[in-house]
Order: C-alpha cells, then sequence, then structure tokens
C-alpha cells in the first residue's frame, strides 16, 4: 500500500513537472507524458486506497509530499525561487500530513 502510494507520489511529480516544462501546452511533446502521468498517478494512488489506506491519509501524504518536492525540484530544473518562507510553509504542510498520520493511527 505504502509502495503504491510512493509510486503514485513520483508519477505525479513528474507529470506536474512536465506541466511546467510544457509551457502552457506549447511544447506538444510534453502532451501524452503529462496525461499518462496523471492517469498512472491516480491508479497508484487508488490501489494503495484499495490496499486499505485511508483516504485522509493517502491523500494528505500524497499532496504533501507533491508540493514538497515540486517545489525543490522546480527550484533546481527551471530556476523557480524557493524562499525561506516558502521552505517554511513546506515544513508546516509536511508537519499538518504528520500529525494526522498520527492521530489516525492512534484511533
Amino acid at each position: 500500500m505504502w509502495l503504491a502510494l510512493a509510486g503514485a507520489i513520483l508519477v505525479e511529480v513528474c507529470a506536474t513537472l512536465a506541466l511546467r516544462a510544457s509551457d502552457g501546452f506549447r511544447e506538444k511533446a510534453w502532451i501524452a507524458p503529462i496525461i499518462v502521468g496523471y492517469l498512472l498517478s491516480f491508479y497508484l494512488l487508488y490501489l494503495s486506497l484499495g490496499l486499505g489506506m485511508p483516504v485522509g491519509i493517502a491523500y494528505g501524504v500524497w499532496s504533501a509530499c507533491g508540493v514538497a518536492m515540486v517545489a525543490v525540484l522546480a527550484r533546481f530544473l527551471f530556476a523557480e525561487p524557493l524562499t525561506p518562507m516558502m521552505a517554511f510553509g513546506i515544513a508546516l504542510i509536511v508537519g499538518g500530513v504528520l500529525t494526522i498520520e498520527m492521530s489516525g493511527v492512534a484511533h
């Protein structure tokens, strides 16, 4: 279940970076990887849910990891800004998801 979720996160991050690289779909070569990537990502998320992962945990981890990874990778791949305040925001997102996950495990 966690392996499927990790795959969903990695594929979604790649699809999102491809979306950025497509320059608003002006670069047509990126369209197929974007579509396939998002479809595969949702399929892998579906698998992790089907294997018993709670949707709140799965979606929280998926979105938080996606935000963090895209922000960091976009800094290096596209020279986009990553300010200390943005890094603090990412830390808050990750901390919030961890709080949700830990409280979900306790029940």
